[in-house]
Order: structure tokens, then C-alpha cells, then sequence
């Protein structure tokens, strides 16, 4: 594949220039000869100069019988989908994608090192990625938000489904952390950010930092390094939010993904209602969100439990910052460890939240994830008084709505319980589905009344 983008060709007037370069194919524009180098162009009107560009993309043609994903809004073409890719590109660039009869897909940015080859930006091959472009696309994302969620923590930005492939921003008050997981974003990512602190700054809210946490591993399957750090000023990396009523102090730059999970805002608020006067046994808790959320609403004691010791201090800071030291506890053990314990004891409790990290990443763990959400589910429905409820959830995508669903069901039986569905819930509209785009439903959170079989 070359290597080089964009060597020096000639664009000649009304005549249809009959020369490859570099697997170039040039074509005719309406003014008299232009040269175009990687370095320079000469002035030409608007509309030559769309045409130039447009020529200079590399195509990528896709096998026969493929096209039916992207043809029904799908965003990704996969590296084994691919017939032909022809013309000069670097990865990271923007090309022009092409069913197998040359019908027009629209444009994306390159990656060969990546499966996923090309992610869409545009339906439409001839719209320039252009600045404006970009920043109509965060419009669009912003405005989407101010009608859906409270704003002043969210996710900006959602990647694929807001059509802006591979990139995550999340908003902690008045400071942005971003994490570009594709390197075609990557090289758009500042012209992002410019944009989304002018179409903040429109409805009066301005921006006092951007962190940046791209140092999820998912990035080296795309060839790029882990990176963090500051883009621009430097600034405190502790930040205070407020969401739901509860406090929360977030770390941006040491804490997990970046920072804090927004996506369970409201899965936090409905398990509110159930804790009133109860005891709750919080696991996997984190920096302490489903605890505090049953502490401030009144519940007699709450026991948070992690296996991250810099996550349980967190959370303990928390639960000072909210007032909820007498109420809230937290306990650094391993909840696959504690369960039984819990159970030996005789311990029993009103309501049990069970919030794990994601136990697969990929299908070919699939199986052994089953296993380890059936043993954490039957273990907590064991815990659950009878007539209390359990709150539980999966983060992975692999763990497919169908999959979970069946697995807590096969728990309940191994332990001779019953369970009356509350609620069965996703993630905060801040995160949306594309129903086109599958990946970006990943959470599957059900509330239930656990009863004893009778």
C-alpha cells in the first residue's frame, strides 16, 4: 500500500487526462491547468477546488454481495469486506467507499492496520469533511443532549452514534475529558474540541479544561500509542459534580475510562425508590454511585464493596462529601469472595446491587462470562430477603441482551427462586443506541422482586 499521500499531478482543462500516478485517475475540472501537491494548491473558485479534492481520494470497492450493512446505516467496513482499494492514501485519511457496481457509500477515514478498515462520517461521497462540517455534528450532539438529560454532567459525544466514529467526550461540569480510539478521529479530534467549546460557549457555558484519556488498549489494534494528558492548559484533575442529588468527587486523569460512569445516571435514580429503610449491599461499587444514590435515599445502612482500594478511598470521600459516613460503608475485598461469606454468616438484605466491570470483551470469551455472571447472580439472589430485590447488570456488548437475560433466569432456577420483573432498563440517553449500530447497546439493567419459590 503506498505509503506517500498525494504526489504532484496535473488537473488539465475540458481534456480527460489519460495518465496514472500512483494509481491516480485524473479527471476533468471546468478551469484552465491547476498543480496540486501535498504541500500547496493553487487559488482556485469553491467549486474547482471541491472537485480536486474530491478526485484526489483513494476509492475503496467493496467485494460483490457486500454493502447490505452500510446500505442499511451501518458505519464500519471490515477489512475482509474489501475488493480493492485504489489511489494514494496514508491511514487516517479520508476516502470514498464504493459498492462492488460502483454505487457511491459515501465517505470515511482509513485505517489498514485496523479489521475495521473505513468508518463512515457521511452517507453523502461528495460532503467535504470540512471544520464546518464537524462542528454541525457537534451541534447536532449538543442539541440532542439539552433535550434528553440533565447537562451538566453527560457524554457529549458518543462515537458512532453520534456519528462521529471512535470518539468519546464526557462533560464533568465545566471541564471535557476526550478519548479518540480510532486514528482517523485522532487527527480531527482538536478541530472537535474547538468546535464544541464554541457551541458550548453559545448557550453560555465555558470551558475551563480538556483532558484527554486515550489510553484505553483498544487503540493499539488501531497502530496508535496509549495516551493522556492535557490539551492546552493545565488544571486540576479532581473534579466536583453533582448528579442525582449525590456528590461525587471525580478523578479524570487516574480514574477508570474517563472518570466517572456516566451511562447508569438513571438506573442510579430508580433504585432510589427501593431503599428507603432498607439495607443494601452495593457490589462491585466503584467509586461508590449505586451506594450513596440508597444512602441519600434514606436507607438504614449501605455496604459498598470493591476490589480497587483507590476506588473504595474514593468512594469514601464521597460518602463524606454527601454527609453519608454514618449510613454508607465500603469494604475493599473481592466480591466473588465475599458472597459466600455473606451467605454463611446468614447475612440477608433488602436490596443487592450487582454492577460488575464487563466480563468479556470479545465472543470468544463468552462462555466463561456466563459462568461468572450465573455464579454472582445466584450468590446475590441468596443474599436477597424474601420479597427484597435485586439490581443487575452487564457493561459488555458480547453479552447480548438474549444472553443475560437467559443466564440470570438459569441462576434463579439453580437456586429455587422467582423473580417478578420491576424494570428492565438501558443506558442514559446520553449514550444512544444506533439502532444500526449494534455496538452501541451495551447495557442491560434489570430491577427484581426475588421471591422464594413456593
Amino acid at each position: 500500500m503506498p505509503e506517500r499521500y498525494h504526489e504532484n499531478f496535473v488537473i488539465y482543462d475540458k481534456d480527460l487526462c489519460k495518465h496514472w500516478k500512483n494509481g491516480f485517475f485524473c479527471d476533468k475540472i471546468d478551469r484552465k491547468s491547476v498543480l496540486w501537491t501535498h504541500t500547496s494548491q493553487t487559488v482556485i473558485g469553491k467549486r474547482e477546488r471541491e472537485k480536486v479534492e474530491f478526485m484526489s481520494l483513494a476509492v475503496v470497492t467493496l467485494k460483490k454481495g457486500e454493502g447490505r450493512f452500510l446500505k442499511s446505516g451501518g458505519l464500519w467496513v471490515y477489512d475482509n469486506e474489501i475488493a480493492s482499494i485504489m489511489g494514494s492514501f496514508v491511514n487516517g485519511d479520508i476516502v470514498l467507499v464504493r459498492d462492488f457496481d460502483g454505487y457511491p457509500m459515501g465517505r470515511g477515514f482509513i485505517n489498514t492496520n485496523s479489521k475495521i478498515t473505513v468508518r463512515m462520517l457521511t452517507r453523502d461521497e461528495r460532503t467535504e469533511i470540512s471544520p464546518e462540517f464537524l462542528k454541525q455534528r457537534v451541534r447536532d450532539a449538543w442539541e440532542y443532549r439539552k433535550k434528553v438529560v440533565d447537562t451538566g454532567s453527560c457524554r457529549v459525544i458518543f462515537g458512532e452514534a453520534d456519528f462521529l466514529p471512535g470518539l468519546v467526550v464526557d462533560k464533568f461540569s465545566d471541564v471535557l475529558v476526550v478519548q479518540s480510539l480510532a486514528l482517523g478521529i485522532d487527527r480531527l479530534k482538536e478541530t472537535i474540541i474547538d468546535a464544541l467549546k464554541e457551541v458550548l460557549a453559545e448557550d453560555g457555558i465555558r470551558i475551563r479544561g480538556v483532558y484527554e484519556r486515550s489510553d484505553a488498549k483498544v487503540r493499539r489494534q488501531e497502530g496508535m500509542e496509549l495516551t493522556k494528558g492535557f490539551i492546552g492548559e493545565e488544571f486540576p484533575t479532581l473534579v466536583q459534580i453533582e448528579e442525582n442529588g449525590v456528590k461525587y468527587e471525580v478523578d479524570i486523569r487516574d480514574g477508570q475510562k474517563t472518570g466517572f460512569f456516566l451511562d447508569q445516571k438513571y438506573n442510579r435514580l430508580a433504585i432510589q425508590k427501593l431503599c428507603k429503610g432498607a439495607k443494601v449491599l452495593d457490589c462491585f461499587t466503584h467509586t461508590g454511585s449505586f451506594a450513596l444514590n440508597a444512602g441519600i435515599a434514606g436507607a438504614q445502612s449501605v455496604l459498598g464493596v470493591d476490589a480497587s482500594e483507590t476506588a473504595v478511598l474514593q468512594a469514601r470521600r464521597n460518602a463524606s462529601l454527601n454527609g453519608l459516613d454514618g449510613t454508607v460503608k465500603f469494604l475493599c475485598e473481592d466480591v466473588f469472595e465475599l458472597l459466600p461469606e455473606l451467605e454463611e454468616k446468614g447475612e440477608k438484605f433488602d436490596v443487592v446491587v450487582l454492577d460488575p466491570p464487563a466480563f468479556t470483551k470479545s465472543r470468544s470469551s463468552v462462555k466463561n462470562a456466563i459462568k461468572g455472571y450465573r455464579e454472582i447472580n445466584l450468590r446475590a439472589m441468596r443474599l436477597v430477603k424474601d420479597g427484597g430485590f435485586l439490581a443487575t447488570c452487564s457493561c459488555s456488548h458480547f453479552m447480548t441482551y438474549e444472553l443475560f437475560t437467559q443466564t440470570i433466569g438459569q441462576a434463579a432456577k439453580n437456586v429455587h427462586k422467582r423473580l417478578r420483573q420491576v424494570e428492565y432498563r438501558t443506558q442514559a440517553p446520553d449514550h444512544p443506541i444506533l439502532w444500526s449500530a449494534d455496538e452501541s447497546y451495551y447495557l442491560k439493567f434489570y430491577i427484581f422482586q426475588v421471591c422464594n419459590d413456593r
